[in-house]
């Protein structure tokens, strides 16, 4: 293959487009959560994941695990956990089986925001959705993304 070879110039396209569609969804929830509540995407993001942690076996996500969730380094995800425990909204304690693990866990205030912020983000998404629904280059990848909970919603519906 040659770097003029049409199927990876249409590979290049399409990936440009799924960045495209990523940076405006991003930037548009971005915008909404900081300005109704002092959320970033991340913040969010991270916020979310910790939420959905359970007590007993594998509830518990290590540092590595919730970096990889939120699509950060882990000392990207450090700092955050830092910042957002700071703020009230985590707290970290000992791992009980293991010394030199740490856990982090979502507070009462850091739960509360979260259900506050939780309807806005959705709001946003499907805002950023409609919006590049109207581009042509962007339209199939809408739909494909609103055809990844389909499934889903089936299956919390039977």
């Amino acid at each position: 293959m040659s770097a003029t070879d049409p199927a990876l110039t249409s590979l290049s396209q399409g990936w440009c487009a799924l960045s495209l569609l990523h940076g405006k969804i991003e930037a548009h929830i971005e915008r909404a959560l900081e300005a109704n509540h002092g959320l970033s995407v991340r913040e969010f993001s991270l916020l979310d994941v910790l939420s959905r942690q359970h007590d007993g076996e594998g509830g518990h996500l290590q540092m590595k695990q919730v970096a990889d969730a939120v699509v950060l380094s882990q000392s990207a995800t450090t700092r955050l956990v830092t910042r957002l425990e700071d703020r009230g909204l985590l707290s970290r304690y000992l791992c009980p089986t293991d010394r030199r693990g740490i856990y982090t866990n979502v507070s009462e205030a850091g739960l509360r925001l979260l259900a506050e912020a939780r309807p806005t983000n959705d709001s946003a998404l499907r805002e950023a959705l409609d919006q590049a629904a109207k581009n042509p280059e962007l339209a199939p990848l809408v739909k494909a993304v609103e055809e990844l909970g389909v499934p889903a919603q089936r299956a919390a519906t039977a």
